[in-house]
């Protein structure tokens, strides 16, 4: 497996990944799958210093993706990073939502941020369990945030300073 930036050829697969969480899963909690236009807008938005980054297998499949993004637009956020990390049904639990993370946190450190904030779904306990392997305590629980299938929705707030 490779680790790389992500490149607009990309965003298919980075598009195909997405999605099944959008459709399946309440891993993100947007409600509409992106279509192919948005999904080459939200690469373009994730360059520089918020980088997206896929995790490549031997054969050259996207079996993964990761990025960095603003926190929040306020000033005073900007020392601050949030991350996300996705990886295919068919891929999980072989060490490369790991991979991804760690590389997600090289980065924010390669470009100055201080600290990271993950916000996961309560109900996504592998996510939750990665990001504690890698070092991020949960600082808060923001309940009944969110609403999706029919399901109300606590967001777990994790935190790791670099």
């Amino acid at each position: 497996m490779q680790l790389r930036l992500a490149t607009p050829t990309d965003a298919e697969a980075i598009r195909s990944i997405y999605n099944a969480e959008v459709t399946g899963s309440t891993t993100t909690f947007d409600l509409v799958p992106r279509n192919s236009d948005e999904q080459l807008v939200w690469l373009a938005d994730h360059g520089g210093a918020y980088p997206a980054i896929v995790a490549e297998d031997s054969a050259g499949l996207i079996v993964g993706f990761g990025s960095l993004s603003i926190y929040r637009d306020r000033p005073a956020y900007a020392t601050t990073v949030e991350n996300s990390v996705y990886v295919g049904s068919d891929r999980r639990g072989s060490g490369i939502g790991r991979a991804l993370l760690i590389e997600l946190i090289r980065l924010a450190t390669q470009h100055g941020f201080h600290t990271m904030v993950a916000r996961i779904g309560d109900d996504n306990a592998a996510s939750i369990a990665l990001h504690q392997a890698c070092g991020f305590e949960l600082v808060g629980v923001e309940r009944e945030i969110g609403r999706k299938f029919g399901h109300w929705l606590d967001v777990w707030v994790l935190q790791r300073m670099l």
